[in-house]
């Protein structure tokens, strides 16, 4: 790959990652539209690798107490700190975990056309806007009940199809349940730590029983560019989606559906 294609993708990987406007589609478009040949699975994995250590750089001193009340909470059989919020994610991460296993194939070949892309973004983008223009947006994560995380992490599972945008859904689904943005957008990040590690986990092997030959340069520097990407994304959306709000992104996935559909119909 040249470096131009290598910059693009990791950095559009990056941000899209964590904004509501769904990762695969734009990485699915992006060498579609630029006429360039697809990435392959080993630079899928890199910039995977590059977002995981962006949200788990980020949210370091929240997944160190996560982690250890977790522990904590195994070894007494109670809830001990904010072992519940690490309880929540890894049950909500398990819908989606089933849903790759049994409809990743499906998926990959009947779903990735430019059309359903367009559907889909925008669909989802619609419903992620009615979701933050009614939700009560009250609730913290604290709040939430093993029915919400249920709710949440089927949510989840959609994502599969692309152009549903997990992060995008996971935030719909959380603001319907009457979370802030706030709330809604860290739970969101937070389930995007096992998702990204089971989907990169799969891919690997996948790419292990190709005997694909591998890039290294151009792996490091994909996971690299996708890893500053991701991480400037998380740090100014979490700053500013209390006050800036979904629409913005639901105004551009409106925007990119109809230009899809324009360029592919």
């Amino acid at each position: 790959m040249e470096l131009p294609h290598i910059l693009a993708l990791a950095i559009l990987q990056g941000l899209t990652e964590f904004l509501p406007i769904s990762s695969s589609a734009h990485l699915i478009l992006l060498p579609i539209i630029a006429g360039w040949e697809d990435q392959g699975l080993a630079f899928d994995v890199a910039v995977h690798v590059g977002t995981l250590s962006a949200v788990i750089f980020y949210f370091r001193h929240t997944l160190r107490n996560l982690s250890l009340d977790w522990f904590q909470s195994l070894k007494l059989r109670k809830h001990i700190g904010e072992s519940f919020l690490a309880w929540a994610v890894l049950f909500a991460t398990i819908p989606a975990g089933l849903a790759g296993l049994l409809l990743n194939d499906i998926v990959d070949n009947h779903l990735r056309s430019p059309l359903i892309i367009a559907a889909t973004t925008i669909g989802f983008g619609l419903l992620l806007g009615w979701a933050d223009w009614y939700g009560k947006r009250q609730r913290e994560i604290k709040q939430l009940n093993w029915k919400d995380i249920l709710y949440i992490g089927l949510a989840q599972a959609l994502s599969l199809i692309p152009g549903t945008s997990r992060s995008g859904i996971t935030m719909t689904a959380g603001l319907m349940l009457g979370l802030s943005r706030h709330a809604a957008a860290q739970f969101s990040f937070l389930l995007s730590i096992p998702i990204i590690f089971l989907a990169g986990g799969w891919i690997s092997v996948k790419l292990i029983k190709s005997s694909i030959a591998i890039d290294w340069t151009t792996l490091f520097s994909g996971a690299l560019f996708s890893a500053i990407s991701a991480y400037i994304c998380i740090h100014f959306f979490m700053k500013l989606i209390t006050q800036i709000g979904m629409w913005p992104f639901v105004i551009y996935r409106l925007l990119l559906g109809a230009i899809l559909i324009t360029l592919f119909i």
